[in-house]
């Protein structure tokens, strides 16, 4: 009979990054993503600062001055967040790739990572690729109507080399299940299958603004339903490390749906600080794109912070008396914060958030929760029952909390398609979510 050969799974994992795995090597507690003060401050202003022989659009000129305003107020926008992010990697020397349909400006001409000359014909200046003198190089491109070919294509280029951050972006995050394919087969089980990491990172566009069934929903229930991590089991990580990086480690893949720049500042920073390579996929927004209250201070960007798996209320951090806690992701927390402030109940109802769903963030839930030791739970989304995060974050809410408390839903009722194309109707229900959620109608 023919001699059977064994190969250990670290020579397969290890062979295409030599001297990115420490064999062995017990993992790394998880770094601080912060950045000293001096460094965003520098970044911003060459982000918000073209040559001045530049011809620039008169309506970008006010976008970027606007930009360098809040950033002498120590105010962060989600385009000045993301590229805050990237630049500081690109100054630490990391490569970050960017493609997709409208990368460049961005879909909803926020971001303008390529200005370009309005009285020279192809004259283009790229900022975040003038930091300095010794950074790597940043690549911004658009690409072609095809998002199965190009995030196939994104997919190897992140696989080649680990010490990039390679992004892809669909212009909606509803487009993307024309790249179906490859996420179900290589992205969220190519290690499973090959032993092969990737920290390939997916910015789908979502939110219910009135926009339709085909430009409102990333369809976030798809990706959760392929996560790997178990809905009845607390993780139990060996001493000496946390349950959150455990779970980083173990899990197929990483979900967020991020509400603050600072989030998406520190989740993007955390893709390269890890000892390994996981994909991850966040919800950004649209509207909140230029929400006056979607900001951060540069206080939460800072040397010695870091990303924040769940965010707590800021107005009720803890409270006895607190009948209802609402637990929500993403752009709602918004919606419902006004309606909870045009109704003076600021300090009665906290509304906490889950920046990271999975894996699923179960100490902090339960940390959370034992502060609001006779609250009822509320899960509120926009989008319908059998759609979104509530399949998901059920029965983890359940284990987090020992079965000791049970978690209502309320939101949209189950449906076929994603969204309705009535803005009135988008509009309407989040009010109606709020009542629903503290028992007012």
């Amino acid at each position: 009979a023919a001699k059977e050969q064994s190969h250990a799974v670290d020579k397969w994992l290890d062979s295409p990054w030599k001297g990115f795995f420490k064999s062995g090597a017990p993992l790394s507690p998880l770094r601080s993503t912060g950045v000293v003060e001096d460094r965003l401050m520098h970044i911003g202003r060459k982000f918000s600062t073209p040559p001045s022989d530049f011809n620039l659009h008169p309506g970008l000129k006010r976008v970027l001055n606007q930009r360098a305003e809040m950033l002498n107020k120590r105010q962060v926008d989600w385009a000045l967040g993301e590229a805050l992010a990237i630049g500081s990697l690109l100054m630490d020397n990391t490569h970050v790739r960017l493609s997709g349909q409208d990368v460049e400006r961005g879909t909803f001409s926020h971001r303008h990572h390529v200005l370009h000359d309005q009285k020279k014909d192809q004259t283009t200046f790229r900022p975040l690729n003038h930091l300095s003198d010794d950074q790597a190089v940043y690549t911004a491109c658009n690409s072609s109507l095809s998002e199965f070919g190009v995030l196939g294509f994104e997919l190897g280029f992140s696989m080649h080399n680990p010490n990039s951050l390679v992004i892809w972006e669909a212009q909606f995050g509803d487009f993307s299940n024309t790249a179906q394919c490859i996420i179900d087969q290589f992205i969220s089980s190519g290690q499973a299958k090959w032993v092969r990491q990737s920290g390939l990172v997916l910015l789908l566009p979502h939110g219910y603004e009135g926009m339709g069934p085909e430009h409102s929903s990333g369809r976030p229930e798809r990706f959760l339903q392929l996560s790997s991590d178990d809905p009845d089991t607390v993780p139990s990580p060996p001493s000496g490390v946390s349950a959150e990086l455990q779970q980083l480690h173990d899990i197929n893949w990483i979900i967020a749906n991020c509400s603050t720049p600072a989030s998406l500042f520190h989740i993007l920073r955390r893709q390269v600080s890890l000892d390994f390579r996981k994909p991850l996929v966040i919800f950004t927004p649209k509207s909140l794109l230029r929400h006056p209250e979607a900001r951060s201070s540069l206080d939460e960007m800072t040397d010695g912070t870091s990303f924040q798996r769940v965010l707590p209320d800021t107005h009720l951090p803890q409270s006895t008396s607190a009948q209802t806690v609402i637990f929500c992701s993403g752009k709602v927390y918004y919606d419902l914060t006004k309606e909870r402030k045009q109704r003076n109940l600021e300090d009665k109802i906290p509304i906490v958030r889950l920046e990271q769903i999975c894996p699923f963030p179960f100490d902090r839930v339960e940390e959370v929760m034992a502060s609001y030791p006779n609250a009822s739970i509320k899960w509120v989304q926009e989008e319908p029952k059998n759609q979104g995060y509530w399949t998901y974050v059920q029965p983890r809410f359940l284990t987090a909390l020992s079965h000791k408390k049970n978690i209502s839903y309320v939101g949209r009722k189950t449906a076929a398609a994603s969204a309705t194309g009535n803005k009135k109707t988008t509009s309407d229900g989040t009010g109606a979510f709020f009542e629903q959620s503290n028992g007012m109608n």
